[in-house]
């Protein structure tokens, strides 16, 4: 998978250099363009994981950002307004992540997330307590996190 990645960051390379114009649209474009060159060319291998897990991480930079231009205006909103919106509190989120490596990565973006922060991590690893600003219901918190971060980062990670 990482013999992929770096053919794949090669060729884009390759390509900017050729065309001469390094623009993020180009850059998109040849990285696109080498993903499918080595897909036609790996397709049939025993390696595939790459070209798999490729689209599911551009997915979830996109669903990363999406979250967190929410969670920026739900914020700037309650800083600019004369009445504040906080409901405070802090909740125990059970964990499917089980290495540290994962841990650490969901703890990253729920933390640079505004209006959450991860406060401790419980002794067996398994319970992670976020402290929430706008917390409406805690099954929901658990439930939208679990379901979309959670799920969506292990899906890249393992």
């Amino acid at each position: 998978m990482i013999k992929q990645l770096l053919l794949n960051i090669i060729l884009t390379f390759v390509w900017v250099a050729l065309t001469g114009s390094l623009t993020i649209a180009n850059i998109g474009f040849g990285f696109a363009l080498a993903f499918f060159i080595l897909w036609m060319r790996d397709r049939t291998g025993n390696d595939i994981r790459y070209f798999f897990r490729v689209p599911k991480i551009i997915g979830f930079i996109f669903f990363y950002f999406f979250e967190m231009i929410k969670a920026n205006l739900q914020v700037g909103h309650d800083v600019i307004t004369p009445h504040y919106f906080m409901k405070p509190g802090i909740v125990a989120l059970p964990l499917d992540a089980k290495t540290d490596f994962e841990i650490t990565m969901l703890s990253n973006m729920i933390s640079l997330t505004p209006g959450t922060l991860v406060v401790d991590l419980s002794t067996d690893r398994k319970v992670m307590f976020v402290h929430v600003m706008y917390l409406e219901s805690r099954e929901q918190f658990i439930k939208t996190t679990k379901e979309g971060l959670e799920k969506k980062l292990l899906e890249i990670l393992r």
